[in-house]
């Protein structure tokens, strides 16, 4: 870039940044303990000058932007550990559903996909019997909370605002049916119920509501949820791993589509399939 044109969107981005910090001329050499006038000479509508580094970098430090950005080699006014801190974050994760951020998160993914690699059965297609055995160990005035979360995750799904698609290992299915491994101690009703609810709203979404069924033999996920094109979390247990930079969404949407070539059971079969094995 001209010396001149970059000397001309330092002028614009520092005035546009000390009306965002609501910052005058005067504050500002304050802030950065040199005259007004030298402040001025940087705003000057005609020839603007270019401050030396460890100007700018006060500048920059004064008004919480990149100096990177002020001089025009970012389009991006965040500090770099502003930047980092968005791009991937910790949010604390409830055990139940009746979390708050998952909601928010799919507010925010509103009008996109949304692609789900759930712990266990997924949460918005659980029944209330089986989200009581569930979250049994929990207080009992937490219930109703974890079931309405469920019904709300639910609403959001019969609404048609997003499409969803689940990835599930064949094994969670299986082991529900037969009442073995995490589901061991479930009534069998309990259990049946619950399958045919999945079948049946397998049948009544679609396409809108997509399952695909994987053999964790052969491929494997953790956790993951995919919200549209600019969000990925994965659940870790007491915390999600929330990812806004764009090549890291990408590359777990990538892994989800992964996991759909790799279905063992297509979504199109899920409903025929569940059923065989509560029957």
């Amino acid at each position: 870039m001209d010396k001149r044109d970059r000397a001309e969107l330092f002028r614009k981005r520092l005035l546009e940044a000390m009306a965002h910090k609501d910052m005058s001329r005067s504050g500002l050499s304050r802030a950065t303990r040199v005259d007004r006038s030298t402040i001025g000479q940087l705003l000057k509508d005609d020839h603007p000058r270019l401050p030396n580094a460890q100007l700018a970098a006060d500048i920059a430090d004064a008004l919480s932007v990149s100096t990177d950005w002020l001089l025009g080699l970012t389009h991006r006014p965040e500090t770099p550990g502003d930047i980092v801190a968005a791009a991937l974050s910790l949010s604390p994760a409830e055990r139940t559903s009746a979390d708050e951020k998952i909601l928010e998160w799919h507010q925010e993914a509103a009008g996109y996909k949304i692609r789900h690699v759930p712990a266990s059965l997924p949460d918005v297609l659980k029944t209330k019997r089986m989200s009581d055995w569930e979250y049994a160990s929990f207080p009992e005035h937490r219930l109703p909370e974890a079931f309405k979360a469920t019904q709300d995750q639910f609403n959001w799904l019969t609404s048609g605002v997003s499409d969803y698609e689940i990835a599930l290992p064949i094994h969670e299915i299986e082991a529900c049916a037969a009442g073995t491994a995490y589901y061991k101690g479930v009534d069998k009703d309990i259990r049946d119920e619950q399958l045919r609810f999945i079948a049946d709203q397998c049948e009544q979404l679609f396409p809108r509501l997509r399952i695909f069924l994987f053999d964790a033999h052969r491929v494997y996920s953790a956790p993951v949820t995919v919200f549209g094109p600019s969000l990925a979390v994965i659940y870790v247990g007491q915390c999600y791993l929330a990812f806004r930079e764009l090549e890291r969404v990408k590359s777990l949407s990538s892994h989800f589509d992964w996991l759909v070539r790799e279905a063992v059971v297509d979504a199109r079969n899920v409903p025929e399939f569940i059923r065989a094995l509560a029957a």
